[in-house]
């Protein structure tokens, strides 16, 4: 006889936790979900089997595991509170995993909050697209007791090809950030490098082909190929407003740790105005690529006699 499978519940239903979901249904595991629109959460029970449930409290008063995957540091606070939270439902011996991107400072104020309950959290923000959630292979970012890390892995190996550990609470979100900032200059430098060869008379299609089969082809790279090549149909991996949700915690965490961030603050311009323009609710990578294409035709406009390349189609 085999030890039966532990309970999930998945706090939070998004573009990473509802294929999350899907895999770990596949698997085997009981899962009740609830979300604050209860359409995603119905939608995927329709899909999977999963039971709804109308509030965080019963979704945790039913899981070994709980998995939380929120917007933001607000979302977060809010959730985990009150009659109705996930702390008045946590059953004795239960595991959090608290996956959303936030500041280590949250999940550092919430880990004694959860110990008390006699329940353990991890913090395990995730890094990786849909596509990777899709096929398993998400990489988690930990902090906490290693012991609790342990005891969940089984259920994390569903979801992920990669597990780290960077010891104490909250150093998976300082882990978490200091990749977005990576992935968020590499962003900046592809779309101005995209520009600058479509300006130059290259045809888009073809410019980033070549960066994919050059030293730059990182997966950052080739996964958002079509964002790039094709804008105007591009699927939102994370949208532009989260974006800049996340430059704000970088930009905090950089301010309080001394930490030099440069490119940080160019990056910071770009978003800033297409934050201004609008833009908030797309794709938050190839929408920086628009935004300079329309710069550079206006600068072009205002400069009498330089020839202006036709951009390529989108």
């Amino acid at each position: 006889m085999t030890d039966a499978l532990p309970t999930l519940a998945v706090i939070g239903i998004g573009r990473i936790s509802r294929p999350m979901v899907v895999r770990l249904r596949r698997a085997g595991h009981s899962v009740t979900v609830t979300n604050r629109s209860p359409g995603r959460a119905l939608d995927i029970a329709g899909e999977t089997g999963a039971c709804v449930v109308a509030t965080p409290r019963e979704a945790a008063s039913r899981a070994d595991i709980v998995i939380v995957c929120l917007t933001d540091d607000t979302a977060v606070g809010e959730v985990y509170d009150g009659p109705d939270g996930i702390l008045a439902g946590l059953r004795e011996g239960a595991t959090v995993l608290e996956t959303s991107t936030v500041a280590p400072q949250t999940t550092r104020a919430l880990a004694p909050r959860v110990l008390e309950r006699g329940a353990t959290l991890l913090d395990a923000p995730m890094s990786g697209s849909v596509e990777l959630a899709t096929r398993g292979e998400l990489t988690f970012l930990t902090g906490g007791p290693k012991e609790a890390l342990d005891r969940v892995r089984p259920v994390l190996d569903v979801l992920a090809t990669r597990i780290l550990h960077f010891g104490e609470s909250g150093n998976g979100n300082i882990m978490k950030l200091a990749i977005n900032s990576l992935l968020l200059s590499l962003a900046t430098a592809l779309a101005e490098a995209l520009v600058l060869a479509e300006r130059a008379g290259i045809d888009r299609a073809d410019a980033y082909d070549a960066f994919t089969q050059s030293p730059a082809a990182a997966p950052f790279v080739l996964y958002n190929r079509d964002n790039f090549v094709r804008p105007r149909e591009a699927a939102i991996h994370m949208a532009l407003s989260l974006v800049a949700k996340d430059l704000t915690l970088i930009d905090t965490l950089a301010s309080e740790v001394g930490a030099p961030m440069a490119r940080l603050d160019a990056s910071r311009a770009l978003i800033d105005q297409a934050m201004a323009a609008g833009l908030g609710d797309r794709d938050g990578v190839s929408v920086l690529a628009e935004l300079l294409r329309s710069n550079a035709a206006a600068e072009a406009e205002q400069r009498p006699g330089q020839e202006i390349r036709p951009p390529s189609s989108l």
